[in-house]
C-alpha cells in the first residue's frame, strides 16, 4: 500500500514557475514508477510526465516537453514536478500516481495509487 500527498500548487502568473512535490509513504518507494497527471474542469485526466523507479528514464507529454521536469529523490520518498514557462492552459488539478513497476508508465489506468491532487492556476 502506498499513500501519496501532493503539495506546492497555487496561483502563478503566466510565464512563471512552480514546483510540485509528492510525498509517498512506505519503505518500497524506490520500486515504484511514478507519474504526474492533470485534470482541467470538464476534461479527462491526462498524462503529464512519468519516471522510472531508478529515475533513469523519463517521458513527457508533448504539451509540456521542454517546460516541465520530473525528478525523484528515493531517499526522501518524494517525486517532483518542476513547471516552468507556465501557460494558462496548464491550469488544472495535478495528481501524482504510483505503480509497482521497473518501467516508465504513461497510461493512467495502469496506476494503482493516486494522491488527492493539488490545484495549479495560471493567470494570464
Amino acid at each position: 500500500q502506498v499513500q501519496l500527498v501532493e503539495s506546492g500548487g497555487g496561483l502563478v502568473q503566466a510565464g512563471g514557475s512552480v514546483r510540485l512535490s509528492c510525498a509517498a509513504s512506505g519503505r518500497t518507494f524506490s520500486m515504484y514508477a511514478m507519474g504526474w497527471f492533470r485534470q482541467a474542469p470538464g476534461k479527462e485526466r491526462e498524462f503529464v510526465a512519468a519516471i522510472t523507479w531508478s529515475g533513469g528514464s523519463t517521458v513527457y507529454a508533448d504539451s509540456v516537453k521542454g517546460r516541465f521536469t520530473i525528478s525523484r529523490d528515493n531517499a526522501k520518498n518524494t517525486v517532483y514536478l518542476q513547471m516552468n514557462s507556465l501557460k494558462s492552459e496548464d491550469t488544472a488539478v495535478y495528481y501524482c500516481a504510483a505503480q509497482y513497476s521497473p518501467q516508465v508508465v504513461t497510461v493512467k489506468y495502469s496506476y494503482d495509487y493516486w494522491g488527492q491532487g493539488t490545484q495549479v492556476t495560471v493567470s494570464s
